[in-house]
């Protein structure tokens, strides 16, 4: 039924390609007959489906043996730009300052603090040993959330890479955890004021955060209270305290839409108060911000509302205590500046946005002319870091890029002096030997997108550098130097052997505003592919090496490269897509999965005729290349990944093999990059959506996937 091939070897020692068994299910879509033969490939526990990704796994292991000194040497440069011992940026709330350490050889940090006027440092929790003792290959802390009176951490772990977490609580003054164990919580909580119950969430079969709960410390969580629960799927629970304390939000989120409802911290019992009825379109967030009232306000307290109410970039409103919903005006819309979140303090507010493309932090002292904070490097950004201390007099401000590490910053609220708070830390790294630029690429319908380009000081954009082209472009994500990888760690090892790293900003993500999301989900969603094929051609034409671009990209990103391959098969000298969503119809067709039912204000409801033929078109799944115009491809996957199920990469895969004579074995059996070759790096064990956790797990799994483009780009690996 199935041929795993795991150590089958040719008769010229090449081993063979796995080929999913083909059991065709027909169904109508809108009046067209559709034939699928992988629809077996769901459950990875199955074990069919197992049976073949196992023979993916060790068909990849054995066609990527040759990358692995390669890997062991990219390995190895970037863990050796990683302190020994290494300290997060700390932050500072109720009399304690809190930070992340790690041990020298530990993969993950402890959670430590001291009080401010004492030097004496207290563990809080330490990972590594929750991993040492699990043994499971994965740990991954979800919520770590102190109580207002310093004694209590609530604590969450996933040991899987699934997201379910099991949630504790421990008694700071003697280290040790009550009895009680919460099988099933997900991200975002609340303390009450007097720190003796907590609220939290809890997903449903589909991953959807759905519930909130109120556990009162010291009892059976069976005896837990249900606060709130959203029927609505296309709708998630988010939990989270005010910064003053006095509040916790529940937040209920949908693309484009949102409801929020209001529960005082002194009395967690009180129903939730709602403050606006859901209208589709209409989003808003409220900021609890004491002392902050328009002077012509009699009550000084209440709430900052950031809000796309007649104002497609948002606009900033003020809603009293006892009327959240009722608003007045702040700050009105700037067409020029999305406006993205609001932080007060006692002293001033802080406002994020992004003003032509570039993310700032505008300070606005309570008495005082208004400043910007921004990072000085072109496609740089300057972000709030952790601030939980409504008193404080300086926010710290993250200023980052992708060429360097990140410098926080405490900018004085009122004054606007800056003094270094941490520096990230890349051993062995001449951050001045790096320029990063930004460049705006036409394109014909009058827009301009932007592209980040990251290269040595040696590497000339002459047209004869390799690139590796990164893009996401979704769910008005903006693809900043704060996108989730470790690149102070990990570009040096290209940029060093010459590779110009390019961010494409197509539309579909947020950094032109809130219209260039607009233009590039839903039925326009074609604008997001043809902007990167576009950054590519712009690249190609001069700047750098048009026969050697690989392009790279994760989960919508994933999608991204799935439809470069489709598109524009000739451009590519390979293509790596990692846990991409590819069966896009059928994975938007089917409710009961995990996402479907709230992304489709992102991606659209293909039980409607216009969606689905929009979708159709450029589902990679159905828009395979002509094979003979393949480039090298490759894949990955995890069987716990609850984002994009291992069954769409596995699918896309079979799908691929099957049009192949020779099951994407390539034009070179004997080279894990020649044209025509399909690889699929599933992860059978613990893993997640964004691969292997830890610092030293990532920077592994960047070492190996990067092997594998620097062999595409024909750069040899040598020891720098």
């Amino acid at each position: 039924m199935l041929v795993t091939a795991q150590t089958t070897q040719t008769a010229n020692r090449f081993p063979t390609p796995p080929v999913a068994v083909r059991k065709p299910v027909s169904t109508s879509r809108h009046g067209v007959e559709h034939v699928d033969p992988y629809a077996w490939i769901t459950d990875p526990e199955l074990v069919e489906v197992a049976s073949l990704l196992a023979a993916e796994r060790s068909y990849y292991d054995a066609r990527s043996t040759d990358l692995r000194p390669a890997s062991t040497t990219l390995a190895a440069e970037m863990v050796g730009r990683v302190p020994a011992s290494e300290q997060s940026a700390p932050w500072d709330v109720g009399g304690f300052r809190y930070w992340h350490t790690s041990a020298p050889g530990a993969n993950y940090p402890a959670l430590v603090r001291r009080r401010l006027d004492v030097d004496a440092e207290q563990t809080l929790l330490d990972v590594q040993r929750l991993d040492d003792d699990a043994a499971t290959g994965y740990c991954e802390t979800g919520v770590l959330d102190v109580s207002p009176d310093g004694r209590w951490l609530a604590w969450s772990v996933d040991l899987a890479g699934d997201e379910v977490y099991a949630m504790r609580f421990r008694d700071l003054a003697t280290g040790t955890d009550l009895p009680e164990v919460i099988a099933r919580t997900y991200y975002g909580s609340a303390w009450a004021a007097d720190s003796s119950s907590l609220l939290y969430t809890v997903h449903d079969s589909a991953y959807r955060p759905y519930q909130v709960w109120r556990h009162t410390l010291g009892t059976d969580p069976s005896t837990d209270l249900l606060v709130l629960q959203e029927d609505d799927e296309r709708f998630e629970v988010v939990v989270e305290a005010s910064r003053t304390g006095r509040w916790a939000h529940l937040r209920l989120l949908a693309r484009g839409t949102t409801e929020e409802r209001l529960v005082p911290t002194s009395d967690l019992s009180t129903p939730p108060q709602l403050v606006r009825r859901r209208e589709p379109g209409v989003e808003y967030a409220l900021e609890h911000a004491p002392g902050h009232a328009p002077t012509n306000t009699d009550d000084p307290d209440g709430f900052l509302v950031v809000t796309n109410l007649q104002a497609q970039e948002f606009r900033l409103a003020w809603a009293p205590v006892e009327a959240p919903g009722q608003w007045s005006a702040v700050l009105g819309e700037d067409p020029a500046a999305r406006l993205h979140s609001v932080d007060a303090f006692a002293a001033g507010l802080a406002v994020s946005l992004r003003h032509e493309g570039v993310g700032i932090v505008r300070v606005m002292p309570r008495d005082g002319v208004p400043y910007d904070i921004r990072s000085e490097v072109p496609g740089g950004l300057a972000r709030m870091a952790r601030n939980d201390d409504f008193a404080a007099s300086a926010v710290t401000v993250a200023l980052q890029t992708f060429a360097g590490t990140t410098v926080y910053v405490d900018v004085d609220l009122s004054s606007g002096t800056r003094t270094e708070r941490h520096l990230d830390q890349a051993l062995g790294v001449d951050q001045s030997a790096y320029v990063q630029d930004r460049m705006l690429v036409p394109r014909e319908d009058g827009v301009a997108v932007p592209v980040v380009l990251v290269r040595h000081r040696d590497t000339a954009l002459d047209g004869t550098a390799p690139c590796l082209l990164y893009g996401y472009g979704a769910y008005e994500v903006c693809t900043d130097p704060d996108f989730g990888l470790d690149w102070a760690r990990t570009l040096p090892s290209l940029l060093d052997r010459g590779i110009v790293f390019a961010v494409g900003q197509p539309r579909g993500g947020g950094e032109l505003g809130r219209q260039w999301w607009l233009d590039g989900h839903l039925l326009a969603k074609a604008n997001t592919f043809d902007d990167q094929c576009a950054v590519a051609d712009f690249l190609a034409d001069g700047v750098v090496d048009g026969a050697r671009i690989v392009t790279r990209g994760l989960s919508a990103g994933g999608l991204l490269q799935g439809a470069l391959y489709s598109r524009r098969p000739d451009r590519w000298a390979g293509v790596l897509a990692e846990v991409p969503f590819v069966d896009v119809v059928t994975t938007m067709l089917d409710p009961s999965l995990p996402l479907t039912v709230t992304e489709w204000d992102e991606w659209g409801d293909p039980r409607e005729p216009e969606a689905a033929a929009a979708m159709t078109a450029y589902s990679p799944i159905e828009n395979r290349p002509a094979v003979s115009d393949r480039p090298p491809l490759l894949v990955t996957g995890a069987v716990h990944d609850p984002r994009v199920l291992v069954r769409e990469p596995a699918r896309w895969v079979a799908a691929l093999r099957h049009d192949d004579p020779d099951r994407g074995a390539g034009v070179d059996p004997g080279s894990p990059v020649s044209a025509r070759t399909v690889l699929f790096r599933c992860e059978t064990g613990a893993g997640a959506h964004a691969g292997p956790p830890g610092r030293y797990g990532q920077l592994h799994y960047e070492a190996e996937v990067l092997a594998w483009c620097l062999a595409a780009l024909r750069v040899p690996v040598t020891d720098l």
